[in-house]
C-alpha cells in the first residue's frame, strides 16, 4: 500500500498521519465501509454511504456524504496506486477531542481511504467452496440497537485468533462462525450467513446482533426477484447441520459456498454434495449482475 487518501488528499502512506488526540484512536470512535470495484467503479457505493451516514448520526458525527466527490477521490487514489481493481476501506474517525469521554457532537470527522489489490479468489472457491468452523468465541452485543461497522473490532480479532489456533496451517481457506450468547448462529468473522433447506432460504435475523451487511441485503433482494422464499430468524447449530446448502457473504468475496461444517472438536460434516449448490450458484450469478450495475 503506497498511497493513502486522507482529508481529501492523496499522500504517500508513510506521510499519512492523524492526531494522537483523535477520538477514533483514543476511544475507538469511528466507522468504516469496505467495498470493491468492478471495472474500476466502486460497487454499491451509495448503499455503503447510506449505512455510514446512519451510523454517523447515532454517534454525533457531522457528516454528509458526497458520492461524486468520493468517487473522484477514489479514482485519484487508484490511479496513484496503479490499480484498476481494488479492495477499498473508507474510514471516518471522530476527529480531535479532549481527554475524557465525550458527550457532544463531532464537527470535523477525519476521512481516511485505504486501497489495495483485490485478494486472489480462484474460481475453485466458488465451485468447491470452503469449510465453516464453529468457534467458542461468542458474538458480543451491538454498540446500540443495531451493530455498527465500527472501529471496535476486538471481538472479531479474538475470533480470528481462535480460528488461527485451531485450523492447521496449509489446510486451506476457512471461515469461523460465531454463536450469540444465547447459542443461536449469528455470522462469520467477516461475513454474513445464509443456508438452504428444502428449497427455502434462511438467514439469521438482525436481532441476533449481526452486522446488517450490504451484500446480505442485496442477496435478499435478489432472492425475492428470483421468486425464492427467505426467512430471517433465530437458528441453532443443529439446524445448520441439516442444511442442504450454506454460503457466506461479504462485499469483497461476494457469495462463498460452504462445503463442510466443523464443530469445536474439528469433527467435519459435509454440506450437501460438498460443493456449490444449485441455489447458491443461481444467487451468486444474480448478485454479481446487481453488484456490477449498482453504484
Amino acid at each position: 500500500m503506497n498511497f493513502i487518501g486522507i482529508g481529501g488528499r492523496v499522500v504517500p502512506a508513510d506521510k499519512a498521519v492523524i492526531s494522537v488526540m483523535d477520538h477514533g484512536f483514543m476511544y475507538g470512535l469511528g466507522l468504516f465501509e469496505t467495498f470493491r470495484t468492478y471495472n474500476g467503479v466502486p460497487s454499491m457505493l451509495l448503499r455503503h454511504l447510506d449505512r455510514l451516514a446512519q451510523g454517523c448520526e447515532s454517534l454525533g458525527f457531522h457528516y454528509k456524504p458526497d458520492i461524486y466527490k468520493l468517487q473522484n477521490h477514489i479514482s485519484e487514489l487508484l490511479a496513484a496506486s496503479n490499480l484498476a481493481e481494488a479492495y477499498i476501506r473508507y474510514t471516518l474517525t471522530a476527529g480531535e477531542g479532549d481527554l475524557g469521554l465525550p458527550s457532544g457532537d463531532y464537527e470535523s470527522p477525519q476521512e481516511i481511504i485505504y486501497v489495495k489489490s483485490l485478494p486472489e479468489m480462484p474460481d475453485s472457491l466458488y465451485t468447491g467452496g470452503r469449510p465453516l468452523r464453529l468457534l467458542n468465541t461468542r458474538r458480543n452485543t451491538p454498540e446500540g440497537s443495531i451493530r455498527l461497522k465500527s472501529l471496535h473490532y476486538m471481538n472479531n480479532i479474538l475470533a480470528k485468533r481462535e480460528l488461527a489456533g485451531c485450523w492447521k496451517p496449509g489446510a486451506g481457506a476457512v471461515e469461523g462462525l460465531l454463536l450469540t450468547a444465547e447459542g443461536y448462529i449469528s455470522e462469520g468473522i467477516v461475513s454474513n450467513l445464509f443456508f438452504v433447506k428444502d428449497g427455502l432460504l434462511y438467514t439469521p435475523a438482525i436481532q441476533t446482533g449481526i452486522l446488517p451487511g450490504i451484500t446480505r441485503s442485496c442477496v435478499l433482494e435478489a432472492a425475492g426477484e428470483l421468486g425464492l422464499t427467505c426467512e430471517e430468524g433465530l437458528y441453532t447449530w443443529e439446524q445448520l447441520l441439516q442444511a442442504d446448502e450454506i454460503f457466506t457473504t461479504n462485499s469483497i468475496q461476494e457469495l462463498v459456498p460452504v462445503n463442510a461444517l466443523y464443530d469445536t472438536d474439528n469433527k467435519p460434516k459435509i454440506v450437501g454434495t460438498g460443493k456449490c449448490g444449485d441455489l447458491t450458484a443461481m444467487l451468486l450469478q444474480a448478485y454479481r449482475e446487481k453488484a456490477r450495475n449498482l453504484a
